[in-house]
Parts: C-alpha cells; structure tokens; sequence
C-alpha cells in the first residue's frame, strides 16, 4: 500500500511584497564585558561550527558561527566563572572566563569515541520505540511554565556565493509549555536589514516568516511539521554507533522516508539522551523526489514568467538541558533554488539561509504574555532599514552570533556607503 504526506512543511517564502514592522521597547543598557574564543577541533585543527558557549551557572549563551568564533558578553560585575563549551562526539571542554581576551584565540575540544557499552541500545527492540518514548515522554523532559527567552536571529540572502541581502533581530520568545497546545509568542525587539536589489538580478527574492522558520524547527512543540502519530508510520528508524553531548552518552537514530510514501519527507538523525530520552539534536532534510511539488511547498508568490526549483532543505534544532529539563536552544534551516526567467538564458542559483540561537533565558509563570498588537506575526517579513549597520554598538547588551567574514565584510561595506553618503 502506498501512502501519501500530508502534514506541513517549515518553509521559507519568495515574495514580492513587503511588510513594515519594528519594535519598541529597548532593554536597558548594561555594563558589559566581551570574551571572544574560536573553537578548534584538536586533532585537525578545523573551526567547529555550532559549538554551544555558555557561562556555566548562569542561562548566557551562544553559539559558535562557521568560521568557529563566538563572543560572549558577560557583565561586567562578573569578574570570575567558567565557560562552558559543548558539542555532539567531542568532550565537553571547561576554560576560566579570564582565559578568553579580546581576541580570538583557540580553544582545542577533543573528539570522542564512545564505546558501545556507554549506551544500552538493547532497551529498545527498535528504534522507531525509542523516538515514541522521546515525544510520549515530552511533557516529563520539559518545564510546565512559560519560559522568557532571548533569541537572536539571523537572516541572509546569497546570489551565487555574494551576500545580497542581511538581516539580523532581537527578538523576545514567550516559550509555551511543551503539555499545552498554546503556540509560543515571538515580540521583535531589535532589528536590522539591508538589502542589495541590484544584485537581486531583477527578481525580489525574500524571506517570509522571519524568526518563525526557526522557531518551528522545535519539533517536541510542533511535531505535526515531521513526525506526528501519523506520519512517524511513513519512516524507517535504525540505531547507528553512539555519540556524546555535554559528556552524557546520547542514542544516534537514523530515519528515512520509506520508499512506498508518496511526496517529498524527510531523511536524517535524532540524537537522543541515553538518560533522560531528551532530545537533544536533529539534523534533517527534506528529500525532494518531485521538484514541482517542492517549489509548492517553498514559493508563495511569484511573477508568472519566473520558474523556481528548489535544490535542497536542510535543517537542526539543538536543545539545552538546565535542572533536568531540556529547553529549545537553536535552530537553523538552509534552502538553495535555481531561478530562471522566461526568454533568458541563464539562471541563477539563491541560497537563503536563517538561524536563531537562545543566547538568555528564565522560567517564571508569571509573566504576562503580549497582547495581538506586540506580537511578530508568522507571515512576517521583517523590513529594510539599513542605518542599524552604521551603529558598531547596535546590539548593546545582547549576545548575538558572532558574523562570518563574508557578512563582516558585506556590513563594511554597508558602513563606508552610509559614511560617504553623510548618514
């Protein structure tokens, strides 16, 4: 019997149209220290990308960019600590906060092997078992209170390999408990944007849903967007060797779309705490067997004489765990297209990419919730407004992800233009 998917997609739009929408309200400046590190693999002495950062005792994080650096902004009262950096198959590595300076110097983690001892994988008589235990034990793993967090979000727009478009935001996300139904609540605080149109190649190529692309990558949350009751039947789960976070020996679950599903799922790995059946990492794709029925799923708008076919979908999510509970700490997706124009005879290949790291976070029930007014919508765009790059102290207190060479360059750019125009 064949079957066919039909549950939702996390998507980016190609849109023509544009929405205005800014915030606010503004956190009140603190006094704040930098400590910048690049993370290396010890062995090849390559960046490592994603590493988490944190202040250990304290919920101040971030992530490590692609090139391997991070920042993290302390204050200034704290004068003593330990950072903490983890990451999937290497020893979580402990440095005095006042090792970091203002440059950035290495911080070696060792690869680790983890011997299949560490990891009973005979609990389970299959693995497609242990991923309905990871979402049947949901509610345990996770706090039943609203939890505050601060996320930063990044957006670009590649033409080729040139950055044509740069979008970077603070936003306040209003984490609903994994038990209810209630949908979490994202409030812009801060933002940025430019956009080069010229380099568009005359197509207006933009981002539709902003922060919520990433936000939705919280599988536990939203499961109906890769495996719900239904859908988990359209799978095929297998164990693979082992792995570590954080020193804690973690299950490596592989799954593919079974060969009788019609329509475009997924294929990747669950990685999933041995203890407490947490969640604590997903890398996926979506396998695109129809390229028509995945530019459906992608563009929400489009002239007439323009035709879009996606190239690949890939997408993480990485949890943090804090007290016993796991927490929604980052995600990120990647879509690459080839665009081509009706009577021209070149195409060109668009790679829009976004991600959004929980760099602070508190639990308290307590808080109120915005109303409809303050909320980001889930079809936001978020607008161009190009002076925030002219401003080296934009950002203040927040810890953002530190940016590549290529956006640092882009943003360069963007501030000598400002500087020669008199802005």
């Amino acid at each position: 019997m064949r079957h066919t998917i039909l549950y939702r997609y996390i998507f980016f739009g190609i849109v023509l149209a544009v929405f205005v929408l800014y915030g606010n309200t503004l956190k009140a400046q603190e006094t704040l220290r930098e400590y910048n590190g690049l993370a290396i693999d010890q062995e090849t002495q390559d960046p490592l990308v994603f590493v988490g950062i944190s202040l250990k005792g304290t919920n101040i994080s971030t992530v490590s960019n692609t090139e391997g650096e991070f920042t993290l902004k302390v204050p200034i009262t704290t004068t003593e600590g330990v950072v903490v950096l983890s990451l999937l198959g290497y020893e979580q590595k402990e440095v005095a906060l006042g090792s970091l300076g203002t440059s950035f110097g290495k911080v070696l983690l060792t690869p680790r092997v983890t011997k299949l001892s560490e990891v009973n994988v005979t609990t389970f008589k299959s693995a497609e078992a242990l991923v309905r235990r990871v979402f049947d034990d949901k509610t345990i793993n996770s706090t039943n209170e609203i939890v505050l967090m601060t996320a930063f979000y990044r957006e670009t727009i590649k033409r080729r390999n040139r950055n044509v478009s740069l979008t970077e935001a603070v936003v306040d996300l209003y984490k609903q408990p994994y038990s209810t139904s209630k949908q979490d609540v994202l409030v812009l605080h801060k933002a940025r944007k430019s956009t080069d149109y010229r380099r568009l190649d005359t197509v207006a190529v933009k981002m539709q849903g902003g922060p919520f692309s990433t936000l939705y990558l919280d599988i536990m949350k939203y499961p109906e967007y890769i495996f719900n009751d239904e859908t988990i039947d359209f799978y095929d789960f297998h164990f693979e060797s082992p792995s570590t976070v954080n020193d804690r020996p973690v299950y490596v679950v592989r799954f593919k779309q079974k060969a009788a599903v019609i329509g475009s799922g997924y294929l990747g790995k669950l990685y999933i705490d041995a203890q407490s059946y947490g969640l604590v990492s997903a890398t996926y794709s979506l396998n695109i067997t129809d390229s028509r029925e995945a530019s459906q799923l992608f563009v929400r708008k489009k002239p007439k004489d323009i035709k879009v076919a996606p190239l690949k979908a890939v997408y993480r999510v990485d949890y943090r765990q804090k007290n016993g509970k796991w927490y929604y700490g980052y995600g990120s997706v990647l879509v690459s297209f080839k665009i081509s124009k009706r009577r021209k005879l070149f195409s060109s290949v668009y790679t829009l990419a976004s991600e959004m790291a929980v760099t602070n976070w508190e639990v308290d029930a307590s808080k109120a919730v915005p109303g409809s007014k303050e909320r980001l919508k889930p079809s936001v765009i978020i607008a161009d407004a190009v002076s925030g790059f002219s401003d080296p102290d934009f950002w203040g207190p927040y810890n953002v992800i530190e940016p590549e060479k290529s956006i640092e360059s882009a943003i360069n750019k963007i501030r000598r233009k400002l500087k020669r125009n008199g802005s």
